[in-house]
């Protein structure tokens, strides 16, 4: 099982470089020890404080684990940032970080104390609001029903619905050993590969993918594990939902060969978080409950179920978000 994940680490770092993206080798290596080292601290310091996961009827481990996987990443990703910014060096849009790091704060005191899910939610529309005040924005719907340009208050309205659609998709698959980390990912990988030019969050994809690479060790070891938590969903679905916005403007140009609806596009790379969220939204206010209520009618718990295989059932579904990628391109472009 080691030498699977130490693999699967490894083809993720070729197929990152095979991507033509062009990596700093040396920022790379650093990037992995800063992780590492910031996963194993961060778990120490929740261990001694009894901050631990409590096993529960929807928990996906029998062992001691910790939520501390969302503080790493963000710890290594504001570390090398900090190192730039303090050289004068401007990586990508730093501001960009605000609505992430309110996004982190409230996971974090969500995976401590358990927040409800209203505050939760007022808090990613303040997120997605200072998003829209810095300019991302979704303006144009790109052709999708015949509308292409449409009014400045329901650019904000879709754009805030979107950036907390997204959000929760990506908190929502936060429920195996490794599906959250793979999805964000293959969209981010999928992201710079499918673009034209080098995208201006080329560093910053480039220190997020490599940061979450040892989390999959720390994830699927049996004893003393490492889950991403809600400080890391809320996080990464922050970033996954800035990257979609600029998806939608006219900036984000898509490789001529790969070209199709950007709508669909965006729904190629999030195929299975975005299916995922409307199922169980659907199923759950058709049993009249809060959709924002956690159970287990997901797809990926009712594999587990059946596959008794956490790195199974993951391979399985980016084996079928893969194949439902190139029938899209096949279909629309």
């Amino acid at each position: 099982m080691q030498l699977y994940f130490i693999f699967f680490r490894l083809v993720a770092i070729f197929y990152i470089n095979k991507l033509n993206l062009h990596m700093d080798f040396t920022l790379g290596i650093i990037v992995f020890i800063i992780s590492f080292f910031s996963i194993v601290i961060s778990q120490k310091i929740f261990i001694k404080r009894n901050v631990i996961d409590k096993i529960k009827i929807r928990s996906s481990h029998k062992s001691l684990a910790t939520r501390t996987g969302g503080i790493a990443i963000f710890s290594t990703l504001f570390l090398i940032s900090s190192y730039y910014y303090i050289t004068g060096v401007t990586i990508y849009e730093y501001s960009i970080l605000i609505p992430g790091i309110i996004l982190l704060a409230v996971g974090l005191y969500d995976d401590i104390y358990n927040v409800d899910f209203k505050l939760k939610f007022i808090f990613q529309i303040v997120a997605a609001k200072i998003l829209i005040d810095s300019g991302l924005i979704i303006e144009n719907l790109h052709g999708v029903m015949g509308i292409y340009e449409i009014g400045r208050i329901a650019a904000q309205i879709l754009t805030i619905f979107i950036i907390v659609a997204i959000i929760n998709a990506i908190n929502f698959i936060d429920g195996i050993d490794g599906l959250a980390i793979t999805a964000v990912i293959f969209f981010i990988v999928a992201f710079e590969l499918f673009a034209v030019n080098t995208s201006p969050f080329y560093t910053l994809s480039q220190i997020i993918v490599i940061s979450l690479l040892p989390l999959y060790y720390f994830n699927y070891r049996k004893n003393n594990k490492v889950f991403l938590g809600d400080s890391g969903s809320l996080f990464l679905g922050c970033i996954v939902s800035i990257y979609t916005i600029y998806i939608l403007n006219n900036d984000y140009i898509i490789k001529e060969e790969y070209d199709l609806n950007k709508i669909i596009y965006v729904f190629s790379i999030l195929t299975y978080p975005i299916i995922d969220i409307i199922r169980v939204f659907f199923i759950r206010i058709y049993n009249k409950r809060s959709p924002f209520l956690p159970d287990k009618n997901h797809i990926h718990h009712i594999l587990i179920k059946k596959f008794k295989s956490h790195s199974l059932v993951v391979l399985g579904i980016f084996t079928i978000n893969i194949l439902a990628l190139v029938l899209l391109q096949i279909i629309f472009s």
